[in-house]
């Protein structure tokens, strides 16, 4: 799939499959993707149900930083096209349930925060966030 906001939703909405038919037979399901559009984003989340956003902020400059595949140099050069942050934007979530600055906090920090919240909601038990 390309980065089209067609093939950018597609793709969320099938990982969305996915996940529910596991979520609905018990399984804990953690999903890591570039997700840019709020609407797709909300739409997944209505169908789920039990459904724990995590944002991971960092900011655009971070992001090229961190480009170990150059992908936001391709971008700038106009190589890719409809690239979220570039030439497509990223619409940040509105309500996260956990914001993890990946800029001003550790990993470990971000991970703290976010075994607290699936505690608080009780998806995880006590000695799970107490041997984090």
């Amino acid at each position: 799939m390309g980065f089209s906001k067609a093939d950018r939703d597609e793709n969320i909405r099938r990982i969305g499959f996915v996940s529910h038919l596991l979520t609905r037979n018990g399984v804990i399901v953690l999903v890591s993707a570039i997700s840019p559009y709020r609407e797709v984003r909300d739409e997944v989340r209505g169908r789920i149900g039990d459904f724990v956003e995590v944002y991971v902020n960092a900011p655009l400059s971070v992001c090229e930083e961190r480009d170990v595949k150059g992908l936001y140099k391709k971008a700038r050069a106009g190589e890719i096209k409809q690239f979220t942050g570039i030439d497509d934007p990223y619409e940040a979530p509105l309500q996260p349930e956990v914001e993890c600055r990946t800029d001003q906090e550790s990993i470990e920090e971000g991970v703290t925060k976010i075994l607290a919240k699936l505690k608080e909601l009780e998806y995880l038990p006590m000695q799970a966030v107490a041997r984090g």
